[in-house]
């Protein structure tokens, strides 16, 4: 029996090679991993004294060679694959032990240049692999350290793991090339910008969930590896274990308060944000943000884009919360939130990684976007109307805009000084989306400023919006019915913008 051992992660390697070895097991290597295992005293034989061929190319040809894959791919249960190792001077290999060169931690690096990042693109490692793993009811193929304990134990003890078991770790070596050929094909996309022929995702299991959305189905959450950052990344500091519903909604949050240059608070409940402010006083921001919305903030999620302080921290004593996301926090003030045993706390590192795509699943398959983030210019908005927004309206109108683009269509948002109001989300109908908006605001509407994601079809939005007291609309405009539309915010002195931007979100 022999096994072929050429891994680039030496975790827990020297042990597994011992009981390999135990077990009557003759053993081949390569370059490090050969020199790992002879400075630890075991038996091992290079792979070029198995090939009667030298390592060339720096390395880059070592075990491409029919004495190595060769000795993998023969079947044991076919007396012409037999006879024509043994004429060829072959011998079998049982048990292929590899993972590879480590690409994504040489990407990860945003100034790694080119050369550096394709030398790192394992070659032999992935053909290795697929041999072994294509032949595994006669060869096992361990890509994991953590399967040499129990791998180990079956080959010291019995003919080796069960044929289920042999295909549980294909299945397993072949995601494993199936992801690091993934994450060389994102490295070199060009952003999305195009969209290929064919397209694979590939994500790294972090950890189970109780269940998904609800009791009955199964969850895990899984991470881009060469992404960082994001709430994949975050670290939990304090809190009992997060649910899937929790990572959606802390997600959500998350993605809501990176979108503002300003400091910014948002309250979001079932992914929307249902109070969102700025403010250079970060505990008003959060005031004010909560104040929007004081019923549905209750089993909410807060999320911050600065340090929260501990001052914040203190303003938010009172309220119930699942969960707080944010950048980082003073020791005060993690202090204090660590005192609420049913509250979760993150800390979300900044991140790097490729332009991320959205993906939505289908029946039958996925659709795939670039992400909606644009720049945009309020002082580059068209004004139709005849009394044009002041200055501190297009400031509201800008803030109420980005606030619509985070909130399910057909979106409204009113907004002022920085303030959100009250929104309508996920209505089939724009003029609904109107009166929650106005309900939630209140006396507060007057004056205000209406943000829509979407033209609006009709007019009776605007003399809805009118009725409530805004003074401000921004919208995208290109409805058949824009002089209509136009013609009610005139008569109600209301200022419209056509920002020439839809912001749908489904």
């Amino acid at each position: 029996m022999r096994s072929l051992l050429s891994v680039y992660d030496k975790t827990g390697l020297v042990e597994f090679a011992r009981t390999l070895q135990d077990a009557g097991f003759e053993q081949i290597s390569t370059g490090g991993t050969y020199r790992t295992l002879a400075d630890a005293g075991l038996r091992v034989e290079q792979v070029s004294d198995v090939t009667r061929f030298p390592e060339i190319l720096d390395g880059r040809v070592k075990t491409l060679h029919p004495a190595v894959h060769g000795g993998i791919l023969a079947r044991r249960d076919l007396p012409e694959h037999e006879s024509e190792l043994k004429r060829h001077g072959i011998g079998a290999i049982d048990v292929v032990v590899n993972n590879l060169y480590p690409f994504v931690e040489t990407v990860a690096d945003a100034g790694v240049a080119l050369e550096d990042a394709l030398e790192n693109i394992d070659i032999g490692g992935p053909a290795m692999i697929r041999a072994a793993a294509k032949n595994f009811p006669h060869v096992v193929v361990v890509v994991d350290p953590a399967d040499y304990g129990w791998v180990g134990e079956r080959l010291a003890s019995t003919d080796g793991p069960s044929l289920e078991e042999r295909r549980r770790l294909a299945r397993k070596a072949f995601q494993h090339v199936a992801l690091y050929d993934t994450a060389v094909a994102c490295y070199l996309a060009d952003g999305g910008a195009n969209f290929p022929h064919e397209t694979t995702l590939g994500y790294s299991k972090l950890y189970d969930l109780r269940y998904g959305e609800n009791p009955h189905q199964r969850a895990a959450l899984y991470a881009d590896p060469l992404s960082s950052g994001g709430i994949a990344g975050a670290e939990q500091l304090h809190g009992r274990e997060l649910s899937f519903n929790n990572i959606m909604d802390a997600d959500a949050a998350w993605r809501v308060v990176s979108d503002f240059d300003a400091p910014a608070a948002v309250v979001v409940k079932h992914t929307n944000p249902c109070g969102l402010a700025v403010h250079e006083d970060q505990p008003t921001a959060y005031a004010r943000a909560f104040e929007g919305d004081t019923v549905s903030a209750y089993g909410g999620i807060v999320g911050f884009n600065r340090t929260v302080t501990e001052a914040t921290a203190r303003a938010m004593r009172g309220m119930f919360y699942e969960i707080v996301v944010a950048p980082s926090y003073e020791d005060g003030a993690l202090e204090r939130l660590r005192r609420r045993r049913n509250l979760r706390v993150l800390r979300v590192p900044a991140g790097s990684g490729p332009v991320p795509l959205d993906v939505r699943p289908v029946s039958g398959g996925a659709l795939l976007q670039t992400v909606d983030s644009i720049d945009e210019d309020a002082s580059g908005w068209k004004t139709v109307t005849q009394r044009a927004p002041t200055e501190s309206e297009l400031a509201d109108l800008a803030f109420a805009w980005k606030a619509a683009k985070h909130i399910k269509s057909n979106t409204i948002v009113l907004a002022s000084d920085g303030v959100l109001l009250g929104m309508g989300a996920g209505q089939p109908n724009r003029v609904v989306s109107v009166r929650l908006s106005l309900g939630i605001a209140g006396v507060r509407a007057r004056g205000s400023v209406l943000a829509s994601d979407a033209f609006f079809p009709f007019a009776d939005n605007v003399e809805m919006a009118a009725e409530g007291g805004v003074a401000a609309i921004a919208q995208p405009g290109g409805s058949i019915r824009d002089d209509e539309v136009i013609a009610a915010a005139d008569a109600a002195g209301i200022a419209m913008v056509f920002t020439g931007v839809r912001h749908f979100r489904h």
